[in-house]
């Protein structure tokens, strides 16, 4: 059963020297190790969701390097993790001898997040793309065990003239509902994320509609309380920090 999710964004620069001396989301960072941390303290598993080019079950043994995103090891402030994974549904370790793997970068980063979080527990992966299954396979994460989602994955990065990608009108308004929804973490908000347009989320550069798809799809019907400690659009790229905690008789078990 799920006991908590931790949403945070994806970019690199969470981790402290991803982007040299600057420093443009400390904020976000102490937020994100703030809710990475209560959301695995019930957990006896955690799996991570982040974005990916294809729905994959990471396997084997994954580092959590940057590389993918021009960023060498050796400029990061924090140790790259190291991690044996175990299959995301907690039915077996996932195999996969021989030299480490990498991950996508949003991956990499709640990796980095949870070894400064202290969590050294059993491990899944799945990074996911749009897919009419999303759902289905979030219900299947929390299946057993005392699970934890960290789920990753940003609003828009059209916004403005400092943002990623060039400027788009309709991004505003966009994740303003999503941030309401996330905020809100009630049926109707969750059914609002599970409806998300994935067309016009690839044309506006968003990065978490497919995991807040399967994140729904874990909570199902249980009741959640959310909190948002953080979250802005810093760089032009919308980010928000969120904590849902499952309440009352599906928390404890019963």
């Amino acid at each position: 059963m799920l006991v908590a999710a931790a949403l945070v964004p994806d970019t690199a620069l969470l981790v402290p020297g991803a982007a040299g001396t600057a420093d443009p989301v400390a904020d976000l960072r102490d937020a994100a190790l703030e809710v990475v941390t209560a959301a695995v303290s019930g957990a006896s598993r955690v799996v991570v969701v982040a974005p990916g080019r294809e729905v994959r079950e990471a396997t084997g043994t994954v580092r959590g390097s940057l590389g993918a995103a021009g960023i060498p090891d050796g400029m990061l402030g924090w140790p790259v993790p190291e991690r044996s994974l175990d299959r995301p549904d907690g039915s077996g370790h996932s195999g996969g001898a021989g030299e480490p793997g990498a991950l996508g970068v949003p991956a990499a980063v709640a990796l980095h997040l949870l070894a400064r979080a202290g969590w050294d527990g059993p491990l899944g992966v799945l990074e996911v793309a749009d897919a009419d299954d999303l759902a289905a396979r979030g219900r299947a994460l929390v299946a057993r065990d005392r699970v934890a989602l960290v789920v990753v994955g940003s609003g828009s990065g059209r916004h403005g003239p400092d943002a990623p990608l060039a400027d788009d009108p309709r991004a505003p308004a966009f994740d303003d509902r999503v941030l309401a929804a996330l905020a809100d973490a009630g049926p109707a908000a969750r059914a609002q994320l599970a409806a998300t347009d994935a067309v016009l989320a690839a044309e506006l550069a968003v990065t978490g509609a497919a995991p807040w798809k399967v994140l729904v799809g874990a909570v199902g019907d249980v009741d959640v309380r959310a909190t948002v400690p953080a979250a802005g659009t810093p760089a032009g790229a919308h980010h928000a920090v969120v904590l849902w905690s499952v309440t009352g008789a599906a928390a404890d078990g019963g």
